[in-house]
Order: C-alpha cells, then sequence, then structure tokens
C-alpha cells in the first residue's frame, strides 16, 4: 500500500473551498525560530510583517509552496511553556496541538541531516505498520514536535 486511498471528494459539502494553508507556532523570539526553521531545516522566508509589538513571519518548507507555518514571535506577554513533557509517551497526556508532521522521502537520511545540524532528535526512526509509515519525531528550539515521515513501499 504506497499510501492511504482517501474516501471521495465532498464537492457538496458547504465547506468545500477548505483548504490547508498553515499553522502557527508561537514563540519568543522571531528571530530565533528563523534561526532554526531557515537557518537550519532550510525553509523560505514569504512574508514577514509587525502586529502590535509582536513580529511574525510565514515561512515554506524547501520545495512546498502550497503549506506555510506561520511563526507569532515576541509581544507581551510573552509566551511560557503549557506542556513540560519530558519525552513522546509523555507528551500525549496533553489535549491540544501535539506535532506537525512533513512527508519526506527518507526518515533515516533526514534524521542523519538533523543530528549534523545538531538538531535535538526527540525519538529516534520507527515503524507504525498499521499506516505503512516510518516516523520519527525531532522539535525546534521551543520544544515544538516535528515528525518527518516517509510511506513505506
Amino acid at each position: 500500500m504506497p499510501d492511504f486511498a482517501p474516501p471521495a471528494v465532498n464537492h457538496g459539502s458547504v465547506f468545500a473551498d477548505m483548504r490547508a494553508h498553515h499553522v502557527a507556532i508561537r514563540t519568543p523570539d522571531l528571530q530565533q525560530a528563523l534561526d532554526f526553521y531557515v537557518g537550519v531545516l532550510d525553509f523560505r522566508i514569504v512574508a514577514t510583517w509587525p502586529h502590535g509589538d509582536s513580529l511574525l513571519a510565514y515561512i515554506a518548507p524547501p520545495a512546498d509552496d502550497h503549506f506555510y507555518v506561520e511563526i507569532l514571535g515576541g509581544g507581551a506577554p510573552v509566551p511560557v511553556e503549557t506542556r513540560p513533557y519530558a519525552d513522546l509517551s509523555d507528551s500525549l497526556q496533553y489535549r491540544g496541538y501535539h506535532h506537525l508532521c512533513f512527508a519526506v522521502a527518507s526518515v533515516d537520511a533526514t534524521i542523519e541531516r538533523l543530528r549534523a545540524r545538531a538538531v535535538t532528535i526527540v525519538t529516534d526512526p520507527f515503524v507504525v505498520p498499521a499506516i505503512n509509515r516510518k516516523l520519527a519525531f525531532f522539535c525546534d528550539p521551543f520544544g515544538n514536535l516535528i515528525e518527518p515521515a516517509e510511506v513505506l513501499s
């Protein structure tokens, strides 16, 4: 099974115009976030703008123009950590946003490249047969979990 076979598209839905656009990550420091996402993960800055006393940015993965990450940086009050988990298993006890996933050609190669750039690896690659995927998890400097996922052939 190369990937999921989704059910038929529902063009008749009153919400048929919905498309994924971005996910937002709140950080205390826009520049520190950009240093990681742009400097380490090779994301591209699409746009930046001020909003009150905050600075925001849309960034895009190196070769994907269909989905953005919005970084909400700075401003008052300074964001505080509400999920003090120590590892992936512990993280599952908290509700709400858990992780951001990016499809990759090879999880092993991706983790190797991340290690070479001194990125914190949360879990080494593992296989989930039920969804025919190899996964791993790493985190940004603020502890946000990111999952590279490989569809197995």
